[in-house]
């Protein structure tokens, strides 16, 4: 199966979930010597044929070998212009560009990628919601069944209501990884997105056997962990009741990278060492 295929990311073990980070990776010794394990980037700047030459590619590959914190995922899959849902979707498209991002992300050894791609997703004005969710399961499933081919696993985000309308809770996104059942096509659990859609934790709890992922930021302007202290614990806790040993990644808006890396990995450290010292019946 495709989950076995990429198992040393997912294994199943008695401590807490790693950390890692989206950025940058020009940053890579800066966060290598602040205690991040995993980066994250997008499809866009790395992977993408539609923005990287063949030329680049091979000039991004080359960093990627090189990196002191590897690159576990990428993220921001379907550029805002090829369009998932409406009117204007042309499927071959769609088939044709994931097959090109799977090509690279083989050579470049990226197993996961983030879905989330809210312009890309977006439902027009006008057009029946019922509809395009249809639409977004049945190309989501075919993409899915070609990403089996290349040993890539998709998570689906849930993103928020300011950056799209569609697929903006947790809950709705559970639903939607449902309908597509594959088994490379899984679940991602943005906590920032579902903090700013005051969406409870408890609704973590119903994602056992779908979450592979999770990302994290404070809801006020999307700050690194510990800026404002806002408390993760309920969050981390639900992760914990369903035995989550995916990574966590920061997802933020930085002021200060050099300054902020370093504290707000710790902070979210000691919020998952509370939450996962708690104990479930």
């Amino acid at each position: 199966m495709i989950i076995a295929a990429i198992a040393p990311a997912f294994t199943q073990s008695k401590k807490q979930p790693e950390i890692g980070i989206a950025e940058s990776l020009d940053n890579d010794s800066l966060l290598a010597a602040s205690g991040y394990r995993y980066l994250v980037e997008s499809v866009a700047k790395l992977i993408s044929p539609k923005s990287v030459s063949d030329e680049q590619f091979e000039k991004n590959l080359k960093q990627i070998k090189a990196l002191k914190t590897p690159l576990y995922a990428v993220n921001i899959f379907m550029p805002g212009d090829m369009k998932l849902v409406g009117p204007d979707v042309n499927e071959q498209a769609i088939l044709t560009y994931a097959e090109e991002v799977f090509k690279r992300c083989n050579r470049a050894d990226v197993n996961l990628i983030v879905w989330g791609s809210g312009g890309a997703r977006r439902v027009p004005e006008g057009f029946d919601h019922a509809k395009a969710k249809e639409q977004f399961i049945s190309i989501a499933r075919q993409v899915a069944i070609l990403a089996k081919k290349y040993h890539i696993l998709f998570a689906l985000e849930n993103l928020n209501s300011t950056e799209t309308n569609f697929i903006t809770t947790l809950a709705e996104a559970l639903d939607v990884v449902r309908k597509v059942d594959h088994p490379s096509f899984r679940l991602c659990a943005d906590i920032y997105h579902m903090l700013k859609e005051n969406e409870p934790a408890t609704v973590i709890e119903q994602t056992r056997n779908y979450l592979i992922h999770c990302d994290i930021a404070e809801k006020e302007n999307r700050t690194p962990p510990g800026t404002k202290g806002d408390d993760f614990k309920p969050y981390l806790a639900a992760l914990k009741k369903i035995n989550y040993q995916g990574k966590i990644i920061l997802e933020c808006r930085w002021q200060n990278l050099q300054a902020q890396a370093k504290p707000a990995l710790q902070y979210l450290q000691k919020e998952l060492e509370t939450a996962y010292s708690l104990s479930y019946k």
